[in-house]
């Protein structure tokens, strides 16, 4: 099965490739040569991972000869309790462009600066489009709570001042090696589902 991933952020695809089974072949948006900016019009994150997998879609129908290609993209959002739920759909550009990372958390902290609610969740929405356009989502979530300040080095994102609430954990996203993170993230929750409806689909009799 070929997959195409609407993304060309090496991280998402580092940690998709490392949930999916090795029968799926994966492709970004680069190795099927889309260097368009995908359009993200949505109020919500549904509507948003609709769009860009649409986008994608219609894109390898238009310029790929193999049409039996399945097409995915996700749209992933912070919403933060004391903040009525932003970023949301603005979690990537939070602090405004070009995108930045750390300015996006310093305005997260700065905002949250003495504020004793810090609950916040992670939601990631995935739309899949296979090849005869039938559409499936599927929503994963972390729940957890924003720290005082940054901690950790690795992952990306809100990462190092994300604390997910699983196992009386105390450690941000970024304090974890990938495989833990991997294991709970929202992100691999949605994923998880995704490569459980695949396998319905290479495997039908499992």
């Amino acid at each position: 099965m070929t997959l195409v991933f609407a993304t060309n952020n090496e991280h998402k695809l580092s940690e998709v490739r490392a949930i999916l089974p090795e029968s799926v072949s994966l492709l970004s948006l680069n190795d099927i040569g889309c260097h368009h900016e995908l359009p993200e019009t949505g109020l919500t994150l549904e509507h948003n991972s609709q769009e860009k997998a649409e986008y994608v879609f219609k894109w390898v129908k238009k310029h790929i000869s193999n049409t039996d290609i399945y097409c995915f993209a996700d749209d992933t959002g912070m919403q933060i309790d004391a903040l009525n739920g932003e970023p949301g759909v603005y979690t990537a550009r939070y602090a405004g462009e070009p995108i930045d990372n750390n300015r996006n958390m310093d305005k997260v902290l700065r905002l949250l600066n003495g504020n004793t609610n810090r609950s916040a969740c992670f939601r990631t929405i995935i739309t899949l489009f296979t090849p005869n356009a039938t559409i499936q989502q599927f929503e994963g979530r972390i729940d957890g709570e924003i720290a005082t300040e940054k901690h950790g080095q690795r992952g990306f994102g809100y990462d190092q001042i994300f604390i997910p609430h699983i196992n009386n954990n105390s450690l941000t996203f970024a304090q974890m090696t990938e495989n833990e993170k991997n294991s709970i993230s929202h992100r691999a929750r949605a994923m998880k589902k995704l490569e459980e409806y695949l396998t319905t689909i290479i495997n039908p009799l499992v």
